[in-house]
């Protein structure tokens, strides 16, 4: 088929969920909660369905992770670092610190129910497949290569951190490092072989919805309405609570104007954060009688983040001006450069046409001049 013809659906599945924000990860995530919970049988048949539907979200993430720094050039460097630590700061480390503080204040029982465990859990992690569906869409090389901030706070790393920092913790620095090394392997890759960039550039709409759907089998609905209100409770705050940080960090530190919306993405919970709270119970006995609330409050928390997150930031970006597909790879430059720059371009191309006008429109005079003094020659010529 020719590149660029027009491909129609029978039933546009694609279309479809990429009218949700974050549909693509979404509606998979979803669909395998439901098969996780009412069918387990079915990943458990072995072979390649196992293997494709229920252990192929490590994998196809790092293909994701290695096909995003393959898009991060030398010039896109800077910004990725500096949107990646705004992240790293708005949506785990404040809201991190601020739980610590409260849990000095109420005790580890929490408030509400709601145990500063379950609250620490869904507020220092986020889910960097979303993110990446997310800014796939609507971001820009930045905020995709931004994901590195999710490879850090990704798991119990942090919750480790700001529970046991007394010891009670030994953090494993070489998984962190592990987690960004395909990221530092597809920069390399990208930065030497441009060709392979291009061949790369589709894969996040190819194993999104594969690894989606796999992260979704490990998500036991039951677990959700056993978390019940708490749960709804603990995402819905989890999310307008970092959202409005991360909105902030994007519109006062990072300076992105309409854009600043994009930050409220990452407002979610990971779905690996559903083991953290058992993490966190062996490392220290005394949370362990709120391990088994906490577990099905987060997971109540991942579901609720996973919709509500990517809502609220398309609503924001669509409310401010900033809602749009995402530009062309290498197109990251700020919206007023590029508004300066196109202004540019077009007074340029209008001062280029009046001097192609001023320089050709007397031609045709010239040569009729020229030719008249021929004939005149001619004719003198012809009368001697």
């Amino acid at each position: 088929m020719a590149a660029g013809s027009h491909v129609t659906s029978k039933v546009p599945l694609f279309d479809g969920m990429n009218k949700i924000p974050g549909g693509l990860m979404l509606i998979p995530l979803i669909l395998g909660s439901i098969v996780g919970t009412f069918a387990p049988g079915f990943l458990e048949l072995g072979n390649f369905t196992t293997a494709l539907f229920r252990d192929s979200a490590l994998p196809l993430i790092g293909v994701l992770i290695f096909a995003t720094g393959m898009q991060i050039t030398l010039r896109t460097s800077g910004p990725v670092l500096a949107t990646s630590g705004v992240l790293l700061l708005c949506k785990s480390i404040i809201p991190a610190t601020i739980v610590v503080l409260l849990g000095q204040i109420v005790g580890i029982e929490g408030i509400l129910g709601v145990s500063i465990l379950a609250l620490l859990v869904a507020m220092d992690n986020s889910n960097g497949g979303l993110w990446l569906a997310f800014t796939g869409r609507y971001g820009r090389e930045r905020d995709r290569g931004a994901y590195i901030a999710s490879a850090v706070n990704d798991g119990p790393f942090f919750s480790l951190l700001f529970l046991g920092v007394a010891g009670l913790a030994d953090i494993p620095i070489t998984l962190l490092i592990a987690a960004v090394i395909p990221l530092i392997a597809g920069i390399i890759v990208g930065n030497l072989d441009a060709r392979w960039t291009e061949v790369m550039r589709p894969v996040p709409n190819i194993v999104i919805p594969f690894f989606a759907f796999a992260l979704g089998t490990g998500i036991n609905l039951g677990n959700v309405v056993t978390g019940g209100l708490s749960g709804i409770l603990v995402g819905i705050v989890a999310t307008l609570f970092t959202g409005t940080i991360a909105y902030f960090g994007y519109r006062w530190l990072l300076r992105r104007g309409k854009e600043s919306g994009i930050g409220i993405a990452s407002a979610t919970t990971a779905g690996n954060a559903i083991a953290t709270p058992a993490i966190v119970g062996a490392a220290d006995p005394t949370f362990a009688p709120f391990v088994e609330v906490a577990t099905a409050q987060v997971a109540a928390a991942v579901l609720v983040s996973a919709v509500l997150a990517p809502l609220l930031a398309a609503w924001v970006l669509k409310k401010q001006g900033g809602l749009r597909d995402a530009p062309v790879a290498g197109a990251d430059d700020d919206v007023t450069d590029r508004e300066v720059a196109a202004d540019a371009a077009a007074l340029g191309s209008r001062s280029d046409a009046s001097a192609l006008n001023t320089d050709t429109t007397p031609a045709p005079e010239a040569d009729r001049d020229r030719d008249s003094d021929g004939d005149r020659r001619a004719r003198g010529g012809d009368t001697a």
